[in-house]
């Protein structure tokens, strides 16, 4: 019986093209942002109603005093038991739902219903967001639209560098747990996030904290 699908975002590999952010924007339709610069190229600063997947820079220095840029496309997790559905359903039962075959979390119309904050509080990732006219809460559907045509995710697709990788979630995480061994002959630190809890599994090569606050849970 299948266990739903998983998607690998592999960070050492990622060249910070922004193909993902586009894409996910071209294909569900969403508009642009207008934005504008603040000292970094990170754009739009950060995932919004109107923007489901981000990337992130962040810049530092390591412990050997050697500068750091890092990249992470930030997107929602899909947690394997999501506390914003069960937020949400305990105020609007048809709010937010769980695709029993792909694991997918859904935001409905409904959603409006439940207290933003609230909910948004119960992501240990910071992702829901809430649409300022329709008070509808937004954010990554895994492009359920296309799984369920025999089609991958667009960010995934749209990725040139295979930082990322789309299947089943037992061989997404095989593929998770070989990468991260390779990656450790080089990056001792590289460490999967959270791949027991979620269905997008990051994999980074440093402390999770130096590429974004809620990388990990």
């Amino acid at each position: 019986m299948s266990k739903g699908k998983s998607i690998m975002v592999d960070t050492s590999r990622c060249t910070a093209c922004r193909g993902c952010q586009v894409a996910c924007k071209q294909w569900n339709g969403l508009p642009g942002t207008k934005t504008k610069q603040v000292g970094t190229y990170q754009n739009p600063q950060d995932v919004s109603a109107e923007t489901w997947k981000l990337v992130r820079f962040s810049e530092g220095i390591k412990e050997n005093g050697k500068p750091y840029w890092y990249f992470f496309s930030e997107q929602c997790r899909h947690c394997l038991e999501p506390p914003c559905v069960d937020s949400i359903g305990g105020y609007q039962p048809e709010g937010a739902t769980r695709d029993e075959a792909t694991g997918a979390v859904i935001f409905k119309p409904a959603s409006k219903e439940a207290p933003f904050e609230e909910v948004k509080g119960a992501c240990p990732y910071n992702i829901p967001r809430q649409d300022a006219k329709s008070k509808v809460f937004f954010k990554c559907t895994m492009c359920l639209d296309r799984i369920t045509n025999n089609r991958i995710p667009a960010c995934v697709q749209s990725c040139p560098t295979g930082a990322m990788a789309f299947g089943e979630r037992d061989a997404i995480v095989e593929m998770v747990k070989k990468r991260v061994e390779e990656l450790k002959k080089t990056y001792p630190k590289a460490m999967a996030l959270n791949p027991d809890e979620v269905r997008v599994i990051y994999i980074v090569t440093d402390d999770p904290k130096k590429y974004h606050q809620y990388a990990v849970a």
